[in-house]
């Protein structure tokens, strides 16, 4: 159990964290810290968190360990906002979904006196405020540790530790790869389904209507909120791109075959994507 543990800027995932910690004793004591004064009240006397604190410094004061869950242009200048009145010792990690520069920036502005070790849990919704987190949100699902090879092996074996206590299950990798593999399995399919949906709002829009399950599963996280992708979408954008261009020479056949009655290859495409679907392990 962490003597406390701290959380900064909880938004759904932040708020998760706390809940989860709470139901599954993780820490004997939780603090939050949010940017906005009113958001600060609402969290007051909440049954998850012990103490609200007026400012990150204030948060961190006594924290083992500290979760930043902003925005992730902003989870940087938290921490070389907190790194001076961090304890000796204590580690630091965050939720953000781009890995490569906030684990270099974020390990650099710490130094020795501390330790960052990158996470990003593989969990969420198109929803977004504290008050849809929820303390089930990360079972069975994964979450990323991202150390870097100067890294000590004590604070990554922590961060683990404490992603497993609160369900989910972890994998240790490299933050450029991290950054690679979300790319894929994460910011392009958030890229699909906006644009799927941006393309059909040229159309006529009653057409929504009358649409079944397929059109609302394939994208369901459309009603995402813009403004907090477009700093995830800037933070990997070279990643993603790569992605987008991968996937547009992939449509690019089917759409030659289809074009050319190339019925053959239009199945095959068709049966790539159902075995790749139907492997995919049970949700949680």
């Amino acid at each position: 159990m962490l003597p406390q543990l701290t959380i900064l800027a909880p938004g759904l995932l932040g708020a998760s964290v706390a809940r989860a910690a709470r139901a599954r004793h993780v820490a004997q004591r939780i603090v939050i810290w949010s940017r906005r004064a009113e958001t600060r009240l609402a969290l007051t006397g909440q049954p998850w968190c012990d103490a609200v604190a007026e400012t990150p410094e204030a948060a961190v004061t006594g924290a083992s360990l500290v979760v930043i869950a902003s925005p992730v242009d902003q989870i940087v200048t938290l921490i070389r906002q907190i790194a001076s009145h961090l304890p000796t010792g204590a580690i630091v990690t965050d939720v953000g979904s781009v890995k490569e520069e906030i684990t270099r920036l974020g390990t650099a502005a710490l130094g020795t006196h501390a330790h960052f070790v990158g996470a990003h849990p593989m969990a969420g919704s198109e929803k977004t405020g504290w008050e849809h987190g929820t303390a089930e949100l990360f079972q069975g699902r994964t979450c990323f540790v991202t150390p870097l090879e100067t890294t000590e092996a004590t604070a990554t074996a922590s961060v683990l530790k404490f992603w497993q206590a609160l369900g989910a299950s972890t994998t240790s990798v490299e933050p450029g790869h991290h950054d690679e593999i979300v790319a894929h399995i994460s910011h392009l399919p958030q890229v699909l389904a906006s644009t799927l949906c941006a393309f059909l709002a040229e159309r006529d829009t009653s057409w929504r209507d009358h649409a079944g399950g397929g059109l609302r599963d394939t994208t369901r996280i459309a009603a995402s909120d813009p403004q907090l992708w477009r700093t995830i979408l800037e933070q990997n954008h070279k990643e993603i791109l790569r992605a987008v261009q991968q996937y547009q020479a992939e449509l690019s056949a089917f759409q030659k075959a289809l074009a050319e009655g190339d019925y053959a290859t239009v199945v095959d495409h068709l049966k790539r994507g159902q075995v790749y679907r139907r492997d995919f392990r049970p949700a949680p």
